[in-house]
């Protein structure tokens, strides 16, 4: 009989979720685009690296010093795709504001900013200079609900 293997994300040492921080769950880097970008551009390179979101590379009208101008979720590229996408552009498709945290935020704290501003992904800045330095998204916190309760 043949035996299957299950890949986790996540660990048995992942800190719960009242004592986690966003650099516990977060994903380092970020995947970019410059804001001229096609849609075909950013759906090539969400596809090809498995991810759910494009940061727009800019500057930011809510966030000057973190160097973001938006986010393109999955659903954003969806949604232009059904439309009319042809001539879309990542200035267009930017639809997710850009907020961040720090890594050492409560990751508490962060999940409730994602649910009071509606968003799905929190770019995660350096302390002090403002650098974006990764991503955190629904997902991983997610992962620490799941896995953080032991």
């Amino acid at each position: 009989m043949p035996s299957t293997t299950q890949t986790y994300h996540g660990s048995y040492l992942m800190p719960s979720l009242e004592h986690a921080t966003v650099s516990d769950a977060m994903h380092p880097g970020i995947l970019s685009c410059d804001p001229d970008a096609s849609l075909g551009e950013v759906a090539r390179m969400m596809a090809s690296h498995h991810v759910h979101s494009v940061a727009v590379i800019g500057v930011s009208h809510q966030e000057p010093e973190c160097g973001v101008w938006g986010i393109i979720s999955d659903l954003d590229l969806i949604h232009a795709g059904i439309g009319n996408g042809s001539d879309t552009t990542a200035r267009d498709l930017a639809m997710q504001p850009v907020i961040a945290v720090e890594p050492n935020a409560s990751l508490r704290d962060a999940g409730e900013t994602m649910l009071q501003h509606r968003v799905s992904h929190l770019v995660v800045t350096e302390s002090g200079s403002g650098r974006p330095v990764g991503i955190l998204s629904t997902l991983d916190i997610a992962g620490v609900l799941a896995w953080g309760e032991a």
